[in-house]
């Protein structure tokens, strides 16, 4: 049964993508208001697909953030990238720069605002991402950034890359951690299982910490779920 509902679940989710992108094609030449619009319609189309499909649930603990702020989540899955982008309410999201140089999705995540990471632009290209992450903020929207890097397994606990604390010192902007165990049921490879994923978005952090103090404290509350 779990095969077939992941197999139910790529067709008609990926099938609609497919026409989706050609749609936020034509909405992003009609700025990004129209563009958001087009992309929160998508993610509550995954979320429909995932709990109608996969039988997958969201269950959300704590305050979601109203205000602009710097969202640091786990990251264990492709579930939360679009369920937290649904959730908050249209952030910006960090991304690695090869998922914005994805032909036509590529420009279209740029222009509803995702922020490409060059780790290998050095000095010019940290200033070009930061540029646009003061964009953003001015427009009241809030940055998720998944600090680990990359898609975990369950239980593991990498250490936090190390550009996180000092976008953390750049911005100023308070820090909300979200946990979450999404891994359980929607691994990387193999069918996904029915069930429910627990986003717990943690007390904010404010600014104005150490290095060690925010990474320790993003590292715990990010991880709280973990058995």
């Amino acid at each position: 049964m779990a095969r077939i509902r992941t197999a139910a679940f790529g067709f008609f989710f990926y099938s609609l993508t497919a026409t989706m992108v050609l749609v936020a094609i034509v909405a992003a030449l009609f700025g990004r208001s129209a563009l958001t619009a087009m992309t929160l319609a998508w993610t509550r189309y995954h979320r429909w697909c995932a709990a109608v499909l996969l039988g997958i649930d969201t269950r959300v603990e704590g305050p979601v953030p109203t205000t602009p702020v710097l969202i640091a989540a786990k990251h264990q899955s492709m579930f939360e990238t679009l369920e937290l982008v649904r959730l908050i309410g249209s952030p910006a999201v960090v991304v690695k720069r090869e998922l914005a140089e994805i032909p036509l999705w590529g420009w279209v995540a740029r222009r509803y605002g995702v922020i490409p990471v060059d780790r290998a632009g050095g000095a010019p290209a940290l200033r070009k991402m930061m540029h646009a992450m003061q964009i953003i903020i001015t427009e009241g929207r809030s940055i998720l950034i998944f600090p680990e890097g990359t898609r975990v397994k369950p239980g593991t606990q990498p250490p936090l890359q190390p550009g996180f604390a000092g976008l953390y010192r750049t911005l100023g902007l308070p820090v909300v951690p979200v946990a979450l165990d999404s891994g359980r049921l929607w691994p990387r490879k193999g069918s996904k299982r029915a069930g429910i994923v627990t986003f717990r978005f943690g007390d904010p952090i404010p600014p104005g910490l150490t290095r060690q103090d925010i990474e320790r404290r993003v590292h715990a509350a990010i991880n709280a779920l973990e058995r």
